[in-house]
């Protein structure tokens, strides 16, 4: 894939950029299209999560991708594009957020962009094989709500929309390519594990399934599933809303996992 292959589509207001563009996919829209939005209605995050922001004070976004790899290997989608937006902050806002797993963008501990990827295997309109993925972010520009932080707080100049996007596409369009092969899914995740602000930290992981991990983020294993010390050993946790724990709580966590966490 090229930047020339993007086919941006454009809304003052939509319901949901991924939800337009699912729609899209299962109509048999191929791999490149993009939809912006000034504002969602009915925007969401992670597990269904209710999420809405003031009109046009954000990059709100959803690029549609068509792999061909093995459902365990889409979360290199979310990565790919996460990598691509991050880099486009560093370019145009002079700072590189790093990746908060599994889906955020985080300048220090503050959220400044979320990564929300979704995907039919059934839509067709792809090479035999692929699936339809589709991967929206939300990136705060001057919008700062409670917890978090935008661009505007950290660059020099402000950020304008339409040039993040483009950074974002011209840096995604060759990573989008190396999503088709092993090796190029490979240097994603390695890439990932560079830029992952998670690993190394002390965590509270709320899981999917209702429970809690809390222990020392060791490594993204190759399923790009959070491996997490605990007291009673590593635990592999594949979705889940993380914590990374302040200095207060992590002494006592450490004290309890010892010197070598």
């Amino acid at each position: 894939m090229t930047a020339a292959t993007w086919d941006v589509r454009r809304f003052t207001t939509v319901p949901s950029t991924n939800d337009w563009l699912l729609e899209r996919a299962r109509e048999g829209a191929p791999a490149g299209v993009v939809a912006v939005a000034d504002h969602q209605s009915a925007g969401r995050g992670r597990m269904g999560r209710r999420w809405e922001a003031p009109p046009g004070r954000c990059l709100l976004v959803s690029v549609l991708l068509r792999p061909v790899a093995p459902v365990a290997e889409l979360f290199t989608c979310t990565a790919a594009v996460a990598l691509a937006t991050s880099d486009a902050c560093r370019l145009l806002a002079g700072v590189q957020p790093g990746v908060k797993w599994p889906n955020d963008l985080v300048i220090g501990d503050e959220k400044v962009a979320g990564v929300l990827a979704e995907s039919d295997g059934a839509a067709p309109g792809g090479r035999p094989g692929s699936v339809a993925v589709v991967v929206g972010v939300g990136c705060n520009l001057d919008w700062q709500p409670p917890g978090a932080t935008s661009l505007a707080a950290h660059a020099k100049a402000p950020v304008g929309r339409d040039e993040l996007l483009e950074a974002m596409l011209g840096g995604l369009a060759e990573r989008a390519a190396l999503l088709d092969t092993g090796a190029g899914r490979r240097a994603t995740l390695a890439e990932l594990r560079g830029r992952c602000a998670t690993l190394g930290r002390i965590v509270r992981v709320e899981t999917a399934a209702g429970g809690a991990v809390t222990g020392v983020a060791r490594e993204l294993d190759g399923d790009g599933r959070l491996v997490v010390a605990t007291a009673a050993g590593d635990v592999a946790v594949a979705a889940g809303d993380v914590a990374h724990l302040r200095p207060a709580a992590s002494q006592a966590v450490q004290a309890a996992h010892g010197p070598d966490g």
